[in-house]
């Protein structure tokens, strides 16, 4: 346990972290952020880590913010909460290795801007998502305009934004919110699966893609490119690189230690 609303359980390389303020809906609140917030650096600091699932306790991933506290803000107060939910969600997504989004009910608001903030979102076909925020009478402050067209496009990003509009499981899928739709039951079985199989593959590599991808694809490919080519080069001087590539050869399972 890391704190009151944010639970964390490490088991065979794979880092599960639980949101569990069932009676609001895991509505984000100070605590909830500054639990996450210790959470990721935690697991970062972990060097048995090398996937992490990231859901919430009972019928909602996070249905939101804490509305109640938040309308009584200033502006200046508005623009300080927003800094530091968008420094929470960076360090998310920015952690060294892949996180899986379990969405196992509604992901709204901040519960879709923590979403996108992971790399891969695995729903409950109960699942819910969206922005609703302009039926607040205000926007997104968390990522939400930023990752939401970076996830599925300018154009659809800016319907869902401007309606408010909350939509299914199946859309989100549709949209490329989504990577996978499952049904309830199945949601955990199917996220430590992926996570398993991430775990299994050179660590060092499988943050070096993370890496590629999220450093190189919002400029020039050249850009892009050259990010490539340097992480390609350093992988180079690692262990795992040599033991992948022997055991390729040896025709064997590679053994990998994340050096």
């Amino acid at each position: 346990m890391v704190s009151e609303f944010v639970k964390v359980v490490i088991q065979d390389g794979i880092g599960v972290v639980t949101i569990d303020r069932q009676e609001a809906l895991n509505a984000l609140n100070d605590a909830i952020l500054a639990g996450l917030e210790e959470a990721f650096i935690a697991l970062d600091r972990d060097l048995s880590v090398r996937a992490v699932i990231l859901t919430g306790a009972g019928k909602a991933f996070v249905a939101g913010a804490d509305i109640k506290a938040m309308a009584t803000f200033t502006a200046q107060e508005a623009h300080a909460f927003a800094q530091r939910g968008q420094r929470i969600f960076n360090l998310i997504e920015e952690h060294p290795h892949p996180v899986i989004a379990a969405v196992n009910g509604f992901a709204l608001g901040g519960g879709c801007e923590l979403a996108m903030a992971c790399d891969l979102r695995i729903a409950s076909d109960k699942a819910r998502a969206g922005q609703p925020e302009v039926n607040l009478g205000v926007l997104p402050g968390f990522g939400g305009t930023q990752r939401l067209a970076r996830v599925i496009g300018r154009s659809a990003a800016k319907h869902l934004l401007f309606t408010g509009e909350v939509i299914t499981a199946a859309r989100a899928l549709e949209l490329g919110l989504f990577n996978e739709v499952v049904p309830p039951d199945d949601l955990m079985p199917r996220c430590l699966a992926i996570a398993t199989t991430i775990a299994a593959k050179a660590p060092l590599a499988v943050t070096g893609c993370k890496q590629a991808v999220n450093l190189g694809t919002d400029g020039p490919i050249s850009n892009g490119l050259a990010i490539e080519a340097d992480l390609f080069a350093a992988a180079f001087g690692t262990a795992d690189q040599v033991e992948g590539m022997q055991a390729f050869i040896e025709k064997r399972p590679a053994h990998f230690v994340g050096k």
